[in-house]
């Protein structure tokens, strides 16, 4: 086995310089990563760096000797010595050399161990950026969006030209797989997804398998439904400061894929429009469709989603305080669709229990919220909320605060244009709730 001859040739043959190497830089075989990038000085001739070209020179003959240098190359980058790393390459240590364990060269290694310098280094000096490792398929770019903590290589990589719409072999891009990688918990990636957006991940990439940036996103909120209370809080917050980032970068949060029976991010929203209230909110307010954009309301309706899960939530209640909440967190969100739409398109049927004649406890209260709903969209919308509309819609991508306090307007008609500057969640409806905590 390949595997096993290249962990033998290690052991037996080159292993000895590698320790010596290790040995002369003040460092052994499985010492913690408390080295410091630069550490060890080029011109201090006295120290590590001349007892390392003295050891090279010595060992030059060596038929083992570019194998030997280009693992301890591969050793010296996970530690981020700069200098001793040059001096290796000097003596021809190999750039692209694979740890026969893990397949990963000095530049993975690098990246992993969050050594921005040292990616400089091997780079300039013609390490291959977009190399992935023949395990995982993973580029270096890849690797840095796995963790916050790998910021600065993320941005090290970038600024030396790594592609960062870059697919590997299933099309999985760094910006999927730095969703994938996260989990809202442990993990929170929020500021390597926002570089990457910065920096021109495409938010409508899609693997082989057909995930997506949405995918990613609806399978953490239900992640988070799941969830104990204290933790769905925190996915929840992760999710909508995410879905703030990627709507900002053109996400269309409401395209489904219905061939796969898949529902898209705003169908899941509404459809736990209780439990998952600001991302609701959030969705609607940056104008998100209230059909399904790529099939339309054949597809599903928001409106026929907002109450189902209405009349389900109510029927459950045990509590007037909370149906009264969920009743006025509906009409809400209509309210706020209203800023970016003349009509809500209400369906001409909508499947509800008939007061008086059905035992649901608030069957009436349903009732008067879809007429009040249909009243509205009967009759022709205002001509400042057509206006409104019109405008809002030319100055797309959201958000829109910046473009409209831009614009030669009065103060009076830029608070006009932007409503949602005036919303401010009641207490409690600013968090995700488990659906565990249904009263």
């Amino acid at each position: 086995m390949p595997f096993l001859h290249g962990f033998r040739r290690i052991i037996y043959e080159y292993q000895p310089l590698v320790d010596a190497v290790m040995c002369v830089l003040g460092l052994e075989e499985g010492d913690s990563d408390s080295q410091e990038d630069g550490v060890i000085s080029p011109e201090d001739t006295s120290g590590p760096c001349s007892s390392l070209v003295a050891l090279l020179e010595r060992e030059s003959q060596s038929e083992v000797f570019v194998e030997g240098i280009s693992y301890a190359l591969f050793k010296v980058a996970e530690k981020g010595l700069v200098p001793a790393a040059e001096i290796l390459l000097h003596y021809g240590a190999f750039l692209n050399f694979e740890d026969p364990v893990s397949y990963y060269n000095p530049l993975h290694i690098s990246v992993l161990r969050n050594k921005p310098e040292m990616v400089k280094l091997l780079v300039g000096r013609g390490a291959d950026i977009e190399k992935r490792d023949r395990v995982h398929e993973s580029s270096p770019l890849d690797l840095a969006t796995e963790e916050p903590e790998r910021l600065l290589c993320l941005r090290t990589l970038l600024d030396l030209g790594a592609d960062v719409n870059a697919r590997d072999k299933y099309g999985k891009t760094p910006l999927l797989h730095a969703l994938a990688c996260s989990d809202g918990l442990i993990v929170h990636n929020t500021e390597n997804i926002q570089l990457l957006l910065q920096r021109g991940a495409d938010t409508g990439a899609v693997t082989e398998d057909g995930d997506t940036v949405e995918s990613s996103l609806v399978f953490l909120v239900k992640e988070a439904l799941e969830a104990s209370e204290e933790d769905t809080a925190e996915i929840g917050n992760f999710c909508v400061k995410t879905a703030r980032l990627l709507l900002t970068h053109g996400m269309d949060p409401s395209y489904c894929k219905k061939e796969d029976f898949e529902p898209s991010l705003t169908h899941t929203t509404l459809e736990h429009f209780d439990h998952l209230f600001p991302l609701a909110v959030l969705l609607i307010q940056s104008g998100a469709s209230l059909v399904c954009s790529h099939h339309g309301n054949s597809c599903w309706s928001g409106y026929s989603l907002l109450f189902q899960r209405l009349q389900t939530a109510l029927r459950h209640c045990s509590e007037q305080s909370h149906a009264s909440e969920l009743l006025e967190q509906a009409e809400m969100l209509l309210d706020l669709a209203r800023v970016n739409f003349p009509t809500l398109h209400v369906p001409l049927r909508v499947d509800l229990p008939a007061p008086g004649r059905d035992s649901h406890p608030y069957a009436q209260a349903l009732a008067d919220l879809h007429g009040r709903a249909v009243a509205h969209d009967a009759g022709p919308p205002p001509l400042q909320s057509l206006c409104r509309i019109f405008i809002r819609s030319h100055l797309e991508p959201w958000p829109l605060d910046d473009k409209v306090k831009a614009l030669p307007l009065p103060d009076r008609l830029k608070d006009f244009l932007l409503p949602e500057l005036q919303y401010t969640p009641k207490p409690g409806w600013d968090c995700f709730k488990p659906q565990q905590s249904q009263r």
